[in-house]
């Protein structure tokens, strides 16, 4: 009963969505194994745990709203959008999950807190509008489609790839900042082609974004531009030797990603026939990262 528990809780989490935040930090860790004189392996893990907590948050703190909002019982879930499933089949593990959520926040801050004693002042706007970010994203942010629409990116790809930089090498980049970018822009698109299969559902409980504002053909036009912005930053970065010639291995995500763009535009209103352009997102949102942080290394 106890494991059983547990398991119900723990996938409220979304673990497998979990692996998105090494995959961007790997781009601050990458550049910080070129700059940095020496790594420490306690820094390294305490950032890990700390970009893993802050999103294993997050997600739990939406279950939880989309299950008191009635959300949870109105979604057609996919594999990648429509929550877990697990407090509709198990309510009374509701208020767990909102308790685990808070002390997965408490964790984060608590790590931002070790990390702003060593490295002062200049990483506290980071750490405070990532929290802030956190805690307000499900039952506020969600609620403003140009906030929702930049609140993703924004977290993991400026807040969570310079801090971590900044944690492990004392300075900013500007390297690092352009390539922040590159996942902002590809995270932003992350959730926004997930709100597709959940338009009708999340705009009965009063959420408002993009896909509802403008309509799923307008936002996947939307979803294209982000696509190319992404990769037109990678090109830029590298044109100006703001990163390594080898990040251009970013591009190799390039045959994942236009077929991506050609469904989300031509099924944007057929969720059935958009559902291999969700599954083609997640491994371009996941691989480009990783692939730039590689180049970076290589180079």
């Amino acid at each position: 009963m106890f494991i059983y528990k547990v398991s119900g809780i723990f996938a409220t989490s979304r673990p497998a969505f979990l692996v998105l935040s090494p995959c961007c930090l790997s781009i601050a860790v990458a550049f910080a194994f070129v700059h940095a004189e020496t790594i420490q392996p306690i820094q390294l893990l305490l950032i890990l745990l700390a970009g893993v907590t802050a999103h294993a948050s997050v997600n739990m703190f939406n279950e939880y709203s989309d299950f008191v909002s009635g959300l949870d019982f109105q979604t057609q879930r996919t594999p990648f959008s429509g929550g877990s499933g697990s407090l509709p089949a198990r309510p009374e593990l509701a208020k767990p999950v909102r308790l685990i959520a808070f002390i997965n926040l408490l964790i984060t801050l608590l790590i931002g807190l070790y990390f702003l004693s060593q490295r002062g002042l200049d990483l506290l706007p980071i750490g405070l509008i990532g929290i802030l970010l956190i805690y307000f994203y499900s039952d506020q942010i969600t609620h403003n489609p140009w906030l929702c629409l930049i609140a993703p990116g924004l977290a993991f790809g400026p807040l969570m790839v310079n801090g971590a930089y900044f944690v492990l090498t004392g300075q900013y980049n500007l390297g690092v900042a352009f390539a922040s970018l590159i996942v902002f822009f590809l995270v932003n698109n992350l959730l926004l082609l997930n709100q597709f299969p959940d338009v009708a559902a999340d705009q009965n409980v009063g959420r408002q974004h993009l896909p509802i504002l403008l309509g799923r053909k307008k936002s996947a036009y939307i979803y294209v531009t982000f696509l190319a912005a992404a990769y037109g930053i990678l090109i830029f970065s590298v044109w100006q030797t703001y990163l390594p010639t080898f990040s251009l291995l970013g591009l190799l995500t390039l045959f994942l990603a236009i077929p991506a763009a050609n469904l989300s535009v031509r099924y944007a209103n057929d969720i059935a026939h958009l559902k291999p352009a969700l599954l083609l997102n997640v491994l371009v949102t996941l691989t480009t990262p990783a692939l730039i942080a590689i180049g970076i290394m290589l180079d």
